[in-house]
């Protein structure tokens, strides 16, 4: 007499480890945060001046100020200080640059000197995404 021959199939230890990549980098994918970085000049730079800064944002739309959009704004640059609290509105003076227009580049003249400069994300109303929004970086002017 023949014993019945039962077959099963088994996904490969490969397949199993591949779907399971899969699924991790497109939840990676959707939960990323957006974010705003320095394409230029990099964190430690020594430049001239006048220099080229040029932001960056991911997750986020540049939009010009007034344009109230979800997921939209416009960069700043602040000087010598630190990110601006969320929901806080960024002010008006030679410390606290404003690109209103939805610039994502700029010249910049300041003196020689070491500098601490920020990055600031805000709304159309210039209001703060807050740290999270915000790079900081450390260049000198010579």
């Amino acid at each position: 007499m023949t014993s019945p021959i039962s077959l099963t199939l088994r996904p490969s230890r490969f397949i199993k480890t591949l779907f399971a990549a899969s699924i991790l980098f497109a939840a990676a994918a959707q939960a990323a945060e957006p974010s705003v970085s320095f394409t230029a000049p990099m964190d430690g730079a020594v430049v001239t001046s006048p220099f080229d800064v040029k932001f960056a944002v991911t997750g986020m739309e540049v939009k010009p100020a007034g344009e109230m959009a979800a997921n939209t704004g416009h960069h700043h640059l602040l000087i010598n200080t630190g990110p601006i609290a969320k929901g806080e509105p960024i002010p008006m003076d030679d410390t606290h640059l404003h690109y209103g227009k939805g610039q994502t580049e700029a010249k910049v003249t300041l003196p020689p000197g070491k500098y601490k400069l920020t990055m600031q994300f805000a709304d159309g109303a210039h209001q703060s995404y807050g740290p999270a929004l915000s790079k900081t970086i450390n260049i000198t002017v010579k």
